[in-house]
């Protein structure tokens, strides 16, 4: 991805030791134009990231392909097919710093057909910025049925961004200027959708205003005779003051492999969910149980000596061969792998099955679980959940409705690394998708005894 090395070219690479600054990870999501590149650019440039002589290029580049408004996102969108669209395919990276908090964007796909993509960016996520657009007509393209907004939200809320500021964009629009009735008509909207998604609102929910376009309420609070009634904080504060979900730095290594590329030997790029991982470790990749070492580990652009848990790291391997990694691997500790398995037994919530589509035992569909991509079938289904008292009926279900909940036993064809959700939240998540929609989405709740781990 073009953009990390763009923003950050100049930086020789030394060996330093990651700065105590915590780290964040926010992925923006939301409908296919409701501008996140644009913030995610201008994020960029406010926070000192690009320069104004780049700006300027990128400012005609748009010209010249008359999309003169497109300039902004052209810093997250850097190839060109991206460029020539308007939209984001791949998820872009990039970081920047506030007082407190060291953050790392990862502007997630908000087109129907990339959403794969979406969940993979999103897997990494601490905090989520849905950015939705308040231009007439935008809103309610992108939250109507078969719009993104609906579908990143659950997704989001299925791999465990526990935290969602939502930013209306394009408040400058001359169809809003600025207009507090728009904005509270899309917020009591949008409320009862989220807690539906499993959000409280109250606690883990943020609304602000923004102008991605023009910079407004971003970095510095909007001016008040551009609008008089927000006295809410700015997209930064709003960032700077997320609480950290906690994690466990005792915890044995996992972390989950999401690109691989060769540079002086086999380079894996992936963020530590579990442990810490240090230069001249011994580590194990699963599933295929290969022993490798750790002679270089890089965060961001700087060599470090070791990476503590929650970073983006990309670790030089030796002992395996860049063609043996597929996505979804992880790379863990030799005394304490991840369980590989080819069947488990799960907890899914079904959302919204195909037309006519029965849920049953036999049911297939595409697993995403992190990076892992996989044709999954149903074999069994064992307890159906009451909604009301929510406890298991006595009764075994032969079929299941949208909106139920239900135990059931999945299988795979090949091996993959997972965990039990209530060992690791982030690890024990995933959803099902079938012709490019969110049928399910579910938590692991038990492995087979004997995992292939051994």
């Amino acid at each position: 991805m073009g953009l990390k090395k763009e923003a950050n070219a100049n930086v020789n690479p030394t060996h330093v030791a990651v700065d105590r600054k915590r780290h964040l990870n926010v992925v923006f999501i939301g409908h296919v134009d409701a501008g996140k590149s644009t913030a995610g650019g201008q994020i960029l440039f406010l926070s000192g990231q690009v320069d104004d002589r780049t700006i300027q290029k990128y400012e005609k580049e748009a010209k010249d392909k008359s999309r003169e408004s497109w300039y902004m996102a052209y810093i997250m969108d850097t190839n060109e097919e991206e460029r020539a669209k308007g939209k984001t395919v791949e998820v872009g990276r990039a970081h920047f710093e506030t007082e407190t908090t060291r953050f790392t964007i990862l502007d997630a796909p908000g087109h129907k057909s990339y959403v794969p993509n979406m969940i993979s960016g999103a897997s990494q996520a601490d905090i989520g910025v849905l950015v939705i657009s308040a231009r007439k007509g935008e809103f309610e393209t992108g939250y109507e049925r078969g719009g993104q907004t609906r579908e990143h939200v659950q997704l989001a809320k299925t791999l465990g961004v526990s935290k969602l500021l939502v930013v209306v964009n394009k408040m400058d629009d001359p169809t809003v200027v600025w207009s507090k009735e728009r904005y509270d008509d899309i917020q009591s909207k949008m409320i009862p959708f989220l807690k539906s998604s499993q959000y409280n609102v109250k606690k883990d929910v943020q609304f602000l205003p923004i102008s991605g376009l023009l910079g407004s309420n971003m970095k510095t609070r909007v001016e008040e005779r551009v609008c008089a009634w927000w006295d809410g904080p700015c997209l930064f504060e709003a960032l700077d003051a997320v609480e950290v979900p906690p994690r466990d730095p005792e915890g044995p290594l996992r972390m989950p492999i999401i690109d691989k590329f060769k540079d002086l030997g086999t380079v894996v790029m992936g963020k530590t969910e579990s442990g810490s991982i240090c230069e001249g470790d011994s580590l194990l990749m699963m599933p295929n149980k290969a022993v490798v070492k750790v002679p270089a580990l890089f965060c961001d652009e700087d060599r470090v000596r070791y990476a503590d848990l929650g970073e983006n790291v990309r670790v030089r391997l030796s002992g395996i061969e860049e063609e043996n990694i597929l996505s979804g691997f992880v790379l863990c500790s030799v005394a304490n792998p991840i369980p590989a398995v080819t069947e488990f037994v799960a907890q899914l919530q079904i959302l919204e099955l195909l037309d006519n589509a029965i849920f049953t035992a036999g049911y297939k569909a595409v697993l995403h679980i992190r990076a892992i991509v996989e044709e999954c079938e149903i074999v069994e289904l064992m307890q159906q959940i009451d909604l009301k008292k929510k406890k298991p009926m006595k009764k075994t279900p032969l079929f299941v409705k949208n909106g139920a909940i239900v135990l059931c036993r999945v299988q795979v064809n090949n091996l993959i690394c997972i965990e039990k959700f209530s060992d690791f939240p982030q690890l024990g998540r995933f959803t099902l998708r079938s012709e490019g929609k969110t049928v399910a989405v579910g938590k692991v709740t038990t492995l087979p005894t004997v995992a292939n781990n051994a």
